[in-house]
């Protein structure tokens, strides 16, 4: 069933979607990922002394100085800085306290990959925790796919499934921080961004900064379903 808004805003044209760059020969040119995901690190990170160490390393390495300059200014030998970078030792508490200083990070900082928890939230098809947003509207269902709060990469994700019936009612325009990603699953929508309209079928995704006003604009097959994912900072409201 198709479902068309009654009003096209002005001002707001259809956007084309911008191609990938191609090299001189036509192949399209891939943008290199500036992280490996499959390096895997130590799992004996488990152990304190390890966990100690490769924070120390961490943040000296950070700070763009030696070993030797690090010996200077905690007046701790090389040797025991080497034993514990490599975690083979347990510093004492008046060593940690002299490595924080000269670090500038506090002594509790070197026992953070040590004691923080990684979570993970297994979600079992139709089981989702179906929510109201702000502006929801009648013929809308969100269905939160998981959710993780305070995490180590102070960045909070939230999935959504989002189901919209022949019953919908215009759908509100959305303005939020961080970024969102939509793929389509089912139906059709043109789908708008800022000043830019992008029509949708399923396979469909499109990725952009949330901060511009978004939301679909026309609602042309019905029902409608597509995962919305939303990242923003943890010290963010969302």
């Amino acid at each position: 069933m198709a479902k068309k808004s009654s009003d096209s805003k002005p001002g707001i044209t259809a956007a084309k979607a911008k191609p990938l760059p191609k090299a001189a020969d036509g192949r399209t040119i891939r943008t290199p990922l500036t992280q490996n995901p499959h390096a895997i690190r130590d799992t004996r990170e488990k152990v304190l002394e390890v966990a100690i160490g490769r924070e120390v390393r961490a943040f000296r390495k950070k700070l763009g100085i030696t070993v030797a300059d690090l010996a200077v200014a905690t007046d701790i030998s090389l040797g025991m800085l080497s034993k514990i970078e490599n975690g083979i030792t347990s510093p004492s508490l008046t060593t940690l306290q002299a490595l924080s200083r000269a670090l500038g990070v506090p002594v509790t900082a070197f026992f953070r990959r040590f004691e923080e928890e990684r979570s993970a939230v297994f979600v079992k098809a139709g089981e989702g925790l179906d929510v109201e947003r702000r502006g929801t509207r009648a013929g809308h269902q969100y269905n939160l796919l998981g959710h993780i709060g305070s995490n180590t990469s102070g960045v909070v994700v939230e999935p959504y499934l989002i189901t919209l019936t022949e019953d919908s009612d215009v759908f509100p325009t959305f303005q939020h921080e961080g970024m969102e990603f939509l793929y389509m699953l089912e139906g059709e929508v043109t789908y708008r961004h800022g000043s830019n309209l992008y029509p949708m079928k399923p396979g469909d995704s499109l990725f952009f900064d949330a901060d511009a006003p978004h939301g679909p604009e026309v609602l042309t097959v019905l029902p409608m379903r597509y995962l919305s994912i939303i990242c923003y900072p943890q010290n963010s409201a969302g």
